[in-house]
């Protein structure tokens, strides 16, 4: 019999000698494998079938160049990444990223992690990703629509509402999305559901905008009652100012919650005050100016010109980083502690450190993964395709509830996974055997595929 232990480790070193130059995804395995023993122990036929290294290959992916023409009349060139990870539960589903630094690494670290985080919502979507290294940031609005165009160009060839449907991610929002959605329909005729967080206009979902931080806060929420506790009266630090972090605050705000801060990467503000949630959406959703200009309508705050909002030292309880991967040091987990932070849960994908994540342990910090925190996100991104394929609109009310709902079983999941595998309390643990497990069974089930 194959010793569960010694397997894990060798898997783990294949994977560091085949891919030395993707850190991102490495340290995705990395804390995955870290996990999962004690499920593969209570389950050695997973062992014997070698699942675990056939879940860690891509199913899947794809590179293409999308050349494109700026306004002044020069062409461009970026690179496009598609990674169909595992279909075993679904169609692959998982969003695009535009951001100088997408590479393959990148979107196999979050199609890797994306696996788990649609397992864990009981929907039937498997595992994507993908998105390309242009930074919409600077370009004007005719830019990303030409980019949008051509690399839907390509795209096209392998996504559709029953085999692949992207959606959005860091620096791809509606605008985004209907560019993308457009130029699909000018090629393939109009089906609804092959991207989600379209706007509504036609047929995208009402609460997709919020359901990833709205979904992170009901996680938080979920966790505080189990302790018969609320969020009312808390102190929250938020990172980032994009959708994640704008809807995670404005939830907290309703339960009770007072959020002092938040950041971009020009630097982070802390309003003592709490954090003016109408301001906010003006300066980050209608003008799109920089997180400094809070600062012009509420003087009393404190900017910290290129300092991430976990650097600063503040007194609150709940830290909520929705930025992306690896915004949380081991340094900055130190000044969490400092600080008084009982629970961080992670509205973005992978934000803080292996060597974050072992302070945290080391101090009993509550500590919620993004695979299981933001799942609200891609939950209601199923919700949306459910509504696309019924062609009847939800209302906000219905979708809310639903993702509430959701939230509540994948945090039960995360909890009595851990206690029935561990013997005690750790998400993380739980998240990824829970996700996992489900996983695993319908591979075996459909003859390892």
């Amino acid at each position: 019999m194959t010793d569960v232990k010694e397997y894990l480790k060798q898997l783990e070193e294949n994977q560091r000698e085949k891919y030395p130059n993707q850190p991102e995804f490495l340290q995705a395995v990395a804390e995955f494998i870290g996990t999962v023993e004690p499920f593969l122990t209570k389950h050695p036929e997973y062992v014997e079938k070698n699942i675990l290294e056939l879940l860690l290959v891509p199913e899947r992916i794809i590179e293409f160049r999308i050349p494109w023409m700026d306004d002044k009349g020069a062409w461009k060139v970026n690179t496009g990444y598609r990674v169909q990870y595992n279909s075993a539960l679904g169609p692959y589903k998982g969003g695009m990223r535009f951001h100088p630094t997408v590479n393959q690494s990148i979107v196999k670290f979050l199609g890797f992690e994306q696996i788990f985080k649609n397992s864990l919502t009981s929907l039937p979507i498997g595992g994507g990703k993908g998105g390309s290294d242009f930074d919409p940031k600077g370009k004007s609005d005719e830019e990303i629509m030409r980019f949008c165009q051509s690399l839907m160009r390509e795209l096209q060839k392998y996504i559709g509402p029953n085999e692949d449907v992207p959606a959005g991610d860091i620096g791809v929002g509606a605008r985004e999305i209907g560019y993308l959605f457009g130029e699909y329909k000018r090629l393939n005729g109009y089906h609804a559901g092959v991207l989600t967080g379209k706007p509504l206009a036609y047929w995208g979902s009402l609460a997709r905008k919020e359901a990833t931080g709205y979904g992170l806060v009901y996680f938080v929420q979920h966790l505080l009652a189990d302790k018969n506790d609320s969020m009312e009266g808390k102190k929250v630090l938020v990172s980032g100012s994009g959708n994640v972090a704008i809807y995670a605050i404005e939830k907290a705000q309703e339960l009770g919650a007072t959020v002092y801060g938040c950041n971009d990467s020009s630097g982070s503000i802390i309003d003592e005050e709490g954090i003016d949630l109408a301001l906010l959406k003006e300066i980050k959703e209608v003008k799109r100016e920089r997180i400094s200009a809070y600062l012009e309508h509420r003087p009393q705050a404190k900017f910290y010109p290129n300092t991430t909002i976990w650097d600063v030292e503040f007194e609150y309880d709940i830290a909520l980083p929705c930025a992306t991967q690896n915004e949380i040091s081991k340094e900055s987990a130190a000044t969490l502690i400092k600080n008084g932070v009982s629970i961080v849960a992670e509205g973005a994908n992978m934000p803080t450190t292996l060597e974050a994540l072992e302070v945290f342990n080391e101090e009993n910090i509550i500590y919620c993964p993004g695979k299981a925190a933001n799942a609200g996100g891609v939950a209601v991104s199923a919700l949306e395709m459910a509504q696309n394929a019924q062609r009847l609109p939800w209302t906000f009310e219905e979708v809310d509830q639903e993702l509430n709902k959701i939230m509540k079983n994948i945090y039960e999941t995360c909890r009595e996974t851990s206690m029935t595998y561990l013997g005690e309390f750790d998400l993380v643990a739980g998240s990824n055997i829970a996700g996992f497990a489900r996983v695993a069974e319908a591979m075996v089930s459909q003859g390892l595929v």
